[in-house]
């Protein structure tokens, strides 16, 4: 199959043919001819299966007939990151349209996203609270939308967005497709999209699953030495690109010194940081300035890189679904992936309920040469930097490479040297 199948615009059938795109995802595959048709969709599927096309390209095929500069298509995201990247993919396909899509978030100043409306704009990526404040101000004209799309439906409840969306929809358009994307389908997104949607196509990917191009691994640890396992995994392991997830801010922020102050090309994205140094971080990690970036689940949302060749939870996460969400940054479009978790004692609950959601149990490992059996002497040990081997990236063809998965060759010392 084709994007040919889909008898677009030829504006929109060279953009595509532009990004690479050779033939629909199945979520594209299924979702874009109802979407098409005018129908109401609730798509269930994974991060990193191409959702973020599945309604790009039926929307613009929409909106490239019919008045301009008029905001005709709202979408909706539950972070900065995702909702840049949905409007950076938007100009991307749309580059031959004539189409203008404006991103809205907080943390910025209000001026330019309001200067940008009023120049006119068909399209509008929008995180909740930020747009709420522009139609309070009046700042925005939503009378004229005449499509919908909530991405990541469940991440939006996750973050308590939900009574901002039920505000949004009472000031838009009662007559408008309607279109709700979600990894999970909890109750109270069932709710959601029974108020939303209308005679609706269900198009469902094995949502309740990860991607099947990740493989997955725990490795047990005592809480003190997670930092110091990790630097040596780094170190053994051939890798482009890391994605580091801990549970909290002051701890994504910790480890991500440590890793720098020990030679590490690292940087951490959370919470607390400014819009330009989330936007530098990101940035940085998407050229490859840094190998390793280390962040919370609410931050890393929107994260869209398909060269993230791992993903170490540092920290067990709260939910099956948030691990499903985090490992999903790896793996993505067919690549292939590796999701790495530290667990703890306490964590062999929710060890037992992910391995009952994959259907599978996952694999234990140990890394050869480590001290598993050093004590705690200090509290403060974890928090001091360390000199350790700096991070090396995949080498090349003649370098030495890793054998089978559960044992990494050891690297002689010249080589753990050498910087990525």
């Amino acid at each position: 199959m084709s994007f040919t199948t889909f008898n677009l615009h030829p504006d929109i059938t060279s953009a595509i043919a532009e990004q690479g795109y050779t033939s629909p995802t199945p979520i594209q595959a299924k979702a874009i001819p109802p979407v098409l048709a005018g129908r109401d969709l609730l798509g269930l599927a994974q991060t990193g299966t191409g959702k973020t096309a599945a309604f790009v390209l039926p929307l613009l095929q929409h909106l490239i007939q019919g008045p301009q500069r008029r905001i005709r298509a709202l979408i909706l995201a539950p972070t900065r990151e995702l909702a840049a990247q949905i409007n950076e993919n938007i100009r991307a396909l749309s580059r031959h349209t004539g189409l203008r899509s404006v991103v809205i978030f907080g943390g910025v100043s209000m001026n330019p996203q309001i200067e940008a409306i009023r120049r006119g704009t068909e399209i509008v990526v929008a995180c909740p609270g930020r747009l709420l404040d522009h139609i309070s101000q009046k700042n925005i004209d939503l009378s004229s939308v005449e499509i919908l799309v909530v991405d990541e439906a469940d991440r939006m409840f996750d973050m308590g967005f939900l009574p901002d969306i039920r505000r949004i929809v009472r000031n838009l358009p009662h007559k408008r497709q309607n279109l709700l994307f979600s990894a999970t389908m909890p109750d109270d997104i069932r709710k959601l999209a029974a108020d939303m949607l209308h005679d609706a196509v269900t198009v469902q990917i094995d949502y309740t699953k990860p991607v099947t191009t990740i493989s997955h691994a725990l490795y047990p640890v005592e809480q003190h030495l997670k930092t110091a396992l990790l630097k040596e995994l780094l170190a053994s392991t051939e890798t482009d690109s890391v994605l580091v997830f801990t549970r909290t801010k002051h701890r994504a922020k910790r480890v991500a010194q440590q890793l720098e102050h020990s030679g590490y090309p690292a940087t951490c994205l959370q919470g607390n940081l400014s819009q330009n140094k989330r936007e530098h971080a990101i940035n940085g990690f998407r050229n490859g300035s840094y190998k390793i970036l280390v962040a919370t689940d609410i931050a890393a949302r929107g994260i869209d890189i398909s060269a993230i060749t791992h993903v170490i939870n540092y920290d067990m996460p709260d939910t099956a679904d948030a691990y499903t969400h985090r490992i999903g940054r790896t793996g993505r479009v067919s690549r292939t992936g590796e999701a790495f978790t530290f667990v703890t004692r306490e964590d062999s609950d929710m060890v037992r309920t992910i391995e009952r959601v994959l259907g599978e149990e996952l694999t234990r490992k140990t890394l050869p040469g480590f001290d598993y059996a050093k004590p705690n002497d200090s509290p403060a040990a974890e928090a001091r930097p360390s000199q350790t081997r700096p991070h090396r990236s995949r080498p090349a063809p003649q370098q030495p490479t890793r054998g089978n998965r559960g044992t990494f060759e050891r690297r002689t010392g010249a080589q753990r040297q050498q910087r990525s």
